[in-house]
């Protein structure tokens, strides 16, 4: 599946690929080969389901043009439908960021609980869509014929246009701009966005479905304060945030996104599921600098939510988000012992909304939903409840959402609001999965496997990545999925550059050469000093990038690298470990031995003693890496099942630890790839003359091999995200685990670790993983899918079955990119023999 930013989706890919020995089965709704699906006007098939245990209503599932392997300007997208047996579905062509670029197909469907349903998606100009009713709309509205006095606006009649920037002369209360700004609804309510000076984000409360802001303010300003069929403007903004708004926290105050040197408001989309406007702030004045802000505003069918993409040309540290702070009203936050990707928010409910017959005011329902690491503090100033956010290189994506008592159906009560935000957040946060196959990259998967096709498939990922981000990764460049600069980190300045340099091995090219010294070298300084790295946290995952400082050694000779490897041995040395000397993952996780450490710091171990050691010194290096694969069975292992458990606190104390045991709750297949990967790795380290040890590790070799075929995916030859639990909900094909698993098997197949009757095991692995995770794009690159970005414990994360559902599903990360490069080296030479 693969993870889709724009709406939280997840897509991957169907089996359709011919392959051998034992050809992994088909998925039902992709039985037809490529060529059928073109001939048939069928682009693509998707299987969706829905993650969470309660109904989805129109739910939104985005497919971009470049997953679907065509450009934005084939005439093929006028006619795009979507369809399941008889049914057509509700889609829409749109521009998802608002750069003016129709770049996707928007569906909207609904789901019962956990339900499956399959989808083909068109290109038959003859496919018949549904009439639709129209449930959003996004509009601007400015007068024409009149005249300009001072800053009002005297005369004319009221125009919609699809562009607008204001004149110097216009300010608030010019009667320029109908109901002062660009408006957006859906069937629930509708907002619109003061295009002055101060920026006032506000509330239209409706009691209809149907469409009401193109007949709101045509006769002035002061009609929609008033009680009306469709309803009323329903928020007093005054001076702060209103609802949902943005400016920039000076330590004391919010200032609002006022001096500028000119605004323009530009309809993004307007269509029957979705619409969205944007407004670019150019020339803001603020903190000492000048940026140029956008804001791209958009609302989905059936739902309250705006969602606001802000992008600025600059750092822009201290973005405030919020809300306005009535009396009477209590600040209420949604759960923040979540995972740092995880939806969560802020809101606030009460007698808070104009009222044109309740002189008290009716209740009303306010929130901001943001993702929980987003946030740097909560605080607030005379007239707004501010939420300060992080500069993760000046981007901020989040929602805003409001509910009114009156609004059809509406909210009555504060636990039914919260109820509400709470079921909104976890629907955000846990996305349908979409397995996804397009007609494209069914093709492309035609050839039967051979070693050539399976290196082929290695250097197209390599390659894609070179020019996608990979060189990015340097010293004060950019890492783009923590969004930030780059550091020292154990899988982009480590992994990534190590899988570049194992393909270089069995394809030369010199960008794969050159990788290692722009990328790794980079943060090594010429007296040894290695830039960002914090050798007081003892964070275990920061010494795998070692494992390239070594090669960068032995390639160059150079002393600086001599001096970085021989600084992170030292450090290794007087890295706090558990009684039985397993290493701690970090300072701030004491006591606690994961499987991922056993990966990033034993490999780096062993082949340090290998390439610099010698005699005693070098049998403790390489007994003390061998151990630390000794405790972790001893520790981790489960005897019942054969699998690892993902992490053991000694202490006992850590949220997520069992009382008696100190074991994580689940089996985490990532977290057991990592040792999987660590095994075959240390292995290669260790001499022949090392006959003991060799065969301590190769005996959990074997064990660990039986163990983790028995769970691996009938249909698919993959793994699951929590190995053990395939029919629960919201759990996923998952492409980082199932790439580790078959590169253990196929490079301990060639090794030898593993008998040959394990070639067939490998050989399936990798189709498998080429069938369920791979995506061909138009531009000949590829992705790997279906990546879970991160999983950890503790800080919010505790470990449970529904934690691990939660993390970030995204596309081409180098935790994923490394072991599939890697299994596409090993298989090449395994089908070379």
């Amino acid at each position: 599946m693969k993870y889709l930013k724009k709406y939280c989706v997840l897509i991957s890919v169907f089996v359709i690929s011919a392959c051998s020995p034992d050809q992994p089965k088909k998925n039902s709704v992709s039985e037809s080969s490529a060529s059928q699906l073109l001939v048939n006007h069928q682009l693509a098939t998707a299987e969706i389901t829905n993650a969470n245990d309660f109904v989805l209503q129109q739910e939104p599932i985005y497919f971009s043009f470049y997953d679907l392997g065509i450009q934005a300007n084939n005439d093929a997208i006028k006619s795009l439908g979507i369809s399941s047996g008889d049914q057509t579905y509700p889609s829409q062509i749109i521009d998802s960021d608002g750069d003016g670029q129709m770049d996707g197909l928007l569906l909207t469907t609904d789901f019962a609980a956990a339900e499956k349903k399959s989808f083909l998606i068109l290109t038959n100009p003859s496919t018949q869509k549904i009439a639709l009713q129209k449930q959003t709309q996004a509009e601007i509205s400015i007068k024409e014929g009149g005249e300009w006095k001072g800053k009002e606006y005297i005369g004319g009649r009221f125009k919609n246009v699809d562009k607008v920037t204001p004149p110097a002369q216009y300010t608030d209360h010019s009667y320029w701009i109908r109901y002062e700004g660009p408006g957006i609804e859906s069937d629930k309510v509708g907002y619109r966005i003061y295009l002055d000076w101060r920026n006032g984000f506000d509330i239209f409360g409706k009691k209809t479905s149907d469409m009401a802001l193109q007949n709101v303010g045509l006769d002035g300003y002061d009609s929609y304060h008033l009680n009306a069929d469709w309803g009323q403007d329903v928020l007093k903004v005054g001076k702060s945030l209103g609802m949902g708004g943005f400016g920039f926290w000076n330590g004391k105050s919010v200032d609002l996104v006022s001096q500028v040197e000119s605004r323009d408001a530009i309809i993004t989309n307007n269509g029957d599921i979705y619409s969205g406007f944007k407004i670019n702030y150019n020339g803001w004045q603020i903190n000492n600098q000048q940026v140029d802000l956008t804001a791209h505003f958009s609302m989905t069918a059936a739902s309250r939510l705006v969602k606001v993409q802000l992008k600025s040309t600059d750092e822009l540290p201290n973005l405030a988000i919020g809300l306005v702070k009535h009396p009477g009203t209590q600040l209420i936050e949604g759960n923040q012992n979540v995972s740092g990707y995880a939806w969560t928010y802020v809101a606030s409910w009460g007698k808070q909304s104009l009222s044109a017959i309740n002189p008290d005011g009716d209740h009303l329902g306010m929130a901001i939903i943001f993702r929980r690491d987003d946030r740097a503090q909560q605080t607030q100033d005379e007239t707004s409840y501010v939420s300060v956010m992080k500069d993760k290189g000046g981007e901020l994506e989040y929602y805003f959402l409001a509910a009114w008592e009156h609004e059809l159906n509406g909210i009555k009560t504060e636990a039914e609001f919260k109820s509400y935000l709470d079921r909104e957040v976890e629907r955000l946060t846990k996305a349908p999965r979409v397995r996804f196959e397009s007609a494209l990259s069914a093709e492309a998967k035609k050839n039967p496997l051979t070693a050539e096709v399976a290196l082929s498939w290695a250097k197209k990922l390599a390659d894609s990545e070179l020019q996608r981000k990979t060189l990015k990764y340097h010293y004060q460049g950019w890492d783009e999925y923590r969004s930030r600069p780059g550091k020292f980190e154990y899988d982009v300045v480590g992994m990534q550059i190590n899988a570049l340099q194992e393909l270089d091995l069995v394809s030369p090219n010199e960008a794969y050469r050159n990788a290692l010294e722009k990328v790794t070298g980079s943060y090594i300084r010429d007296d040894g000093h290695i830039y960002t790295f914090e050798p007081d946290l003892f964070s275990i995952d920061l010494t795998k990038p070692g494992d390239m400082v070594i090669l960068l050694e032995q390639k160059t000779g150079a002393e600086k690298y001599r001096k970085a490897v021989d600084f992170l041995r030292a450090n290794l040395k007087r890295h706090p470990r558990t009684s039985q000397g397993a290493f701690w993952h970090r300072a701030t996780y004491p006591n606690q031995l994961w499987l991922d450490g056993v990966y990033m710091g034993m490999p780096f171990l062993a082949r340090y003693a290998a390439t610099y050691e010698t005699g005693e010194v070098q049998r403790q290096s390489f007994t003390e890496a061998v151990h630390e694969f000794v405790i972790a069975r001893a520790q981790l292992r489960d005897e019942k099942t054969g699998l690892y458990y993902h992490a053991w606190d000694e202490s006992k104390n850590a949220e997520w630890a069992d009382k008696e045991t100190g074991r994580a709750s689940q089996f985490w297949s990532r977290g057991m790839g990592w040792y999987a990967m660590a095994l075959v790795d240390v292995l290669e380290y260790l001499p022949e003359s090392e006959t003991e040890l060799r065969k301590t590790l190769l005996d959990i070799v074997a064990e660990f091999a039986a163990d983790i075929l028995r769970y691996q995916d009938a249909e698919t030859y993959t793994w699951w995200q929590i190995t053990n639990k395939p029919n629960e909900i919201a759990n996923y094909r998952e492409s980082t685990a199932s790439a580790m698993f078959t590169y253990f098997f196929t490079k301990a197949v060639n090794k030898g670790y593993l008998p040959e009757t394990y070639r067939d095991v490998a050989i399936n692995s990798y189709q498998g993983l080429i069938n369920e995770f791979v995506t061909v794009h138009a531009d000949s690159r590829i992705s790997m899918n279906d990546q879970c970005l991160v999983a950890g414990l503790g800080f919010g994360r505790d470990g449970s079955y529904d934690y691990y559902m939660t993390e970030r599903i995204v596309s081409n990360d180098a935790k994923g990119n490394t072991p599939f490069i890697l299994s596409g080296v090993e298989m090449y030479k395994l089908l070379k023999k």
